[in-house]
């Protein structure tokens, strides 16, 4: 039969599928169980019955020899007599031949052919009244050339060993009908709780986003499956969904800066009566095109970094000197604008992580709150070391985020109503919850003052030590 005949098709589905493997794998394991319980069986019963026999042989040979060796020949002839006078169950077989092949004492006829083999042991058909037996017996060699056979008739424990083995074979046929029925109901079980995720991966493919693999209350490997596929089913609609959020938010943000370069370039074409006035329309939509240009650098960076394409430049660092550069380059920012920048900074601030990134979250923060901080007002750089976490902080005087903003601020081009008239593109504090997540952290928002009007905002970035 060739390998792709009809007959052999229904076998190579079973051994593709993984519930098939698994219900042949049990059935085998089963069949092993059955045919060592059967093994383990035999050799207690119909073994046992043949150590036995050949033990009670062995036992009365010796005791015949040391008769002989005591009361010579005629004593041997009496201890045989005896022991058939006693045989009420007909079992014991003896036959005592002289050198000259005369028979001296037993119960059997003639020497069988079977007893001049090498070996003294010996099974051999036997009569017996008519009947077919057989014989288990002990060739034993005695002085003078004298030879003696003791044995059995163990025509009832082959009855017996008969019955066994068919009883084991009944067990058998029953073991390997239970065994395939219970791979046939293991298949069926598996492939049952599989089918809602097999449903649930057809449905997500097919652009449902929406479904999730249904739960049971059993909470057994199956649930615990479901429920990691709902979480990263979760994390994909939530990673879609900001996809469409930040597609939305580039064709809303970008749209304004974009049609206003072009209409300044139109009006510069139009309406420039010199050279002059020429270039200096020209510089300006440069300038609003890089300011385009830095927003998709910013939008690719936090890809990246969400990506976690940077963690492969994490390293331990001692940030403090870092921070202290940052804070001299916004001093000189902040003096401009007659704001105080307040820095509290330790001797050392150690952590694992990508140095840039870092300073990169820490001068948006501080870039937001001098933006944010009104003329003469002040801002605070701190840091410090507690509970194995690093805490950076970054505190303005500015007008803070409203709660229900809060939630909010962090998504790509989220900016909040009372910061609709300022400068920016909303993708700072993104950027900084992104490195922050790509370093194990947290990022707190909160009030530099409760209960002051306006309440100042303070952004804590707590970073595992």
């Amino acid at each position: 039969m060739t390998p792709g005949s009809p007959a052999n098709l229904p076998l190579i589905g079973l051994l593709r599928s993984a519930s098939g493997r698994f219900a042949l794998l049990f059935t085998a394991m089963f069949a092993a169980a059955a045919t060592a319980a059967a093994v383990v069986l035999w050799w207690n019963t119909a073994g046992a019955l043949d150590r036995q026999t050949d033990a009670a042989i062995r036992a009365d040979s010796t005791a015949l020899v040391e008769r002989q060796r005591d009361a010579g020949l005629p004593g041997l002839v009496g201890a045989i007599e005896d022991r058939l006078a006693l045989d009420v169950q007909n079992e014991s077989l003896y036959l005592l031949l002289s050198p000259d092949r005369r028979v001296l004492a037993g119960n059997l006829a003639v020497w069988p052919a079977e007893a001049n083999a090498d070996p003294p042991w010996i099974r051999m058909p036997l009569l017996r009244d008519g009947t077919e037996s057989e014989a288990r017996m002990l060739r034993v060699d005695l002085p003078d050339q004298h030879r003696l056979l003791v044995g059995r008739d163990v025509a009832e424990k082959l009855r017996l060993r008969g019955l066994l083995s068919e009883g084991i074979a009944w067990a058998a046929s029953s073991s390997a009908a239970i065994a395939l029925l219970g791979a046939w109901l293991l298949r069926r079980s598996l492939e049952r709780r599989l089918m809602p995720v097999y449903g649930t991966a057809a449905a997500i493919a097919a652009g449902d986003l929406s479904r999730r693999v249904p739960l049971s209350d059993r909470q057994d490997e199956f649930d615990r499956l479901g429920m990691t596929m709902n979480a990263m089913l979760d994390r994909i609609a939530t990673l879609m969904e900001g996809v469409r959020g930040v597609s939305d938010a580039i064709a809303h943000d970008l749209r304004t800066p974009i049609a206003r370069a072009r209409a300044k370039l139109e009006e510069a074409l139009g309406d420039a009566t010199d050279e002059e006035a020429l270039r200096a329309a020209v510089e300006q939509g440069i300038a609003d095109l890089d300011g385009i240009a830095r927003v998709f650098k910013a939008v690719l960076r936090i890809a990246e970094v969400e990506a976690g394409a940077r963690r492969a430049a994490f390293a331990p660092v001692d940030m403090a000197p870092s921070l202290a550069d940052a804070a001299d380059l916004y001093g000189a920012a902040a003096e401009a604008r007659e704001q105080v920048l307040a820095v509290e900074l330790p001797e050392a601030l150690n952590l694992v992580g990508d140095r840039d990134l870092l300073l990169q979250a820490v001068a948006n923060l501080l870039d937001n709150a001098l933006k944010f901080t009104p003329d003469g007002g002040r801002v605070a750089l701190s840091a410090r070391v507690m509970e194995g976490m690093v805490e950076i902080a970054v505190a303005d005087d500015g007008p803070g985020l409203a709660p229900e903003d809060r939630a909010r601020a962090g998504e790509r081009f989220f900016r909040a109503d009372t910061s609709r008239n300022t400068p920016g593109s909303g993708l700072g504090l993104s950027l900084v919850r992104a490195v922050v997540a790509l370093h194990g952290g947290d990022v707190l928002l909160e009030d530099t003052a409760p209960g002051r009007d306006p309440p100042g905002l303070t952004v804590r970035l707590r970073l595992p030590a």
